[in-house]
């Protein structure tokens, strides 16, 4: 299959990428930096450079590809982790305009395929109770606070357009609400804000309630979305929703890094009132679709079976992955 990659050099889209090339598929990225040509180059895939907000020259380059499907994996994070508002914007804006760009581009190349990556905030934030969510649980109303409010406004419309363009029944569209990342590649600045001391846990951690997903995990469900023509939304998270506290900590100490600190609730909605929001949320989420419908089953069930893996892989990576400055989030994903 010849598959068009938006987003191929991201956190997510190189493990997706290295395991299409290895099961045979035909693979175009598509990366804003031509310096990154070149590694995916080294994955087997050919790059293009592009810019997914520019519509007719995204719909060229796609249909030049002459592309049977096409994964939309952008986001647009620093390296530092999302703290205010306004470092979640540029990401905000291409779950947007890029949704709408590039399934403008799959529907004139004649994909058949389209999969894109949302997340689990799309659910919304604060207290959304005690049972794990599934797809069909009622999504809560948006925010009041902006970046809130934004954040999960972007999440819907990706969702609502991607469904709206399966529906005419021309391309399988699906939508998978990702849990919070971790892995070698995607918890580089959360380990180093925690060697910092710089990662506090705001209220303590305890009462925030989160679902984690291993980034390769995610690309296997992308893959699976894909190669299955799944259509619909499906939450692609672990078997083991868990507090911020327990998660942050077993990082720590996975990682040999200290515990982090605690901070007042206060504190933190004045430092870094985006973050503190993730910190003050329950969001747990279940994967039961996932499995039932693509035939996905995690490799890390829990997060503690990848935070075992995670302290091995980390010898792989260079150091100045961990030397990021960045403010305080549990996880680096869009957002």
């Amino acid at each position: 299959m010849r598959v068009f990659v938006a987003g191929a050099t991201g956190v997510l889209g190189r493990p997706v990428v290295r395991r299409l090339v290895e099961a045979g598929h035909e693979v175009t990225g598509l990366t804003r930096s031509s310096a990154k040509v070149s590694l995916l180059r080294e994955l087997g895939a050919r790059g293009v450079v592009g810019d997914a907000l520019h519509g007719r020259a995204l719909e060229d380059a796609v249909v030049a590809a002459r592309a049977e499907a096409v994964l939309h994996l952008l986001t647009a994070l620093s390296k530092g982790l999302p703290g205010r508002g306004r470092d979640l914007a540029p990401t905000n804006e291409l779950r947007v305009r890029a949704t709408r760009h590039l399934l403008a581009a799959a529907q004139r190349a004649g994909a058949r395929h389209f999969v894109a990556e949302s997340m689990v905030l799309a659910y919304g934030f604060g207290d959304l109770g005690g049972e794990p969510l599934r797809e069909s649980s009622a999504l809560s109303a948006p925010p009041r606070n902006r970046a809130q409010r934004e954040t999960v406004l972007s999440l819907r419309s990706l969702e609502e357009q991607t469904i709206a363009a399966g529906r005419t029944g021309r391309m399988a569209c699906a939508a998978l609400r990702l849990g919070l990342f971790y892995g070698p590649e995607a918890s580089g600045a959360v380990i180093a804000a925690l060697r910092r001391r710089a990662l506090p846990l705001p209220g303590g951690g305890a009462g925030a309630v989160h679902s984690f997903i291993h980034s390769e995990d995610a690309a296997t469900a992308v893959v699976a979305a894909l190669t299955g023509g799944a259509t619909g939304v499906f939450n692609v998270v672990d078997d083991e929703p868990t507090s911020l506290r327990a998660f942050l900590s077993a990082l720590a100490e996975a990682t040999a890094a200290p515990r982090p600190r605690r901070i007042p609730m206060w504190l933190a909605r004045w430092l870094a009132p985006y973050s503190a929001a993730v910190f003050s949320t329950r969001l747990p989420v279940s994967n039961a679709l996932a499995r039932e419908r693509l035939g996905w089953v995690p490799r890390f069930p829990s997060y503690r079976q990848g935070l075992a893996e995670l302290d091995r892989s980390l010898h792989d990576l260079e150091p100045a992955a961990y030397a990021v400055p960045g403010p305080q989030a549990p996880g680096q994903h869009g957002p």
